[in-house]
């Protein structure tokens, strides 16, 4: 969880203390399209349970992602992004488009 005492100084350094591993990108991403289950998160991402949870957890705390438990049984569980988690969407459009443009070259 980012706080003031360990957050960092650099506004890059905290981007990537927010989303700066590859779980948490994938998890936002996904998100982008609109509010998804626990299961297809998992899915889509393609990572294990523990991992999956720990990275929501972080994101939640992080105030990027919000957590609705609906009182059913079995027990339904929905992510979205937050107003803030929202506005990361120009940040991986970004990453996105040099992500295809470095494919492009390596690929030469």
């Amino acid at each position: 969880m980012i706080t003031r005492k360990n957050m960092s100084p650099c506004p890059v350094g905290l981007l990537l203390q927010a989303i700066g591993n590859k779980w948490k990108v994938l998890i936002i991403r996904d998100l982008l399209t609109g509010t998804k289950r626990f299961g297809m998160l998992k899915k889509s991402v393609g990572c294990s349970q523990k991992v999956l949870t720990d990275n929501l957890r972080i994101l939640e705390e992080d105030g990027l992602v919000k957590r609705k438990v609906y009182a059913e049984v079995p027990p339904r569980v929905e992510y979205t992004l937050t107003k803030t988690g929202l506005t990361l969407k120009p940040v991986l459009n970004a990453m996105a488009t040099w992500g295809e443009k470095y494919r492009k070259i390596l690929t030469k």
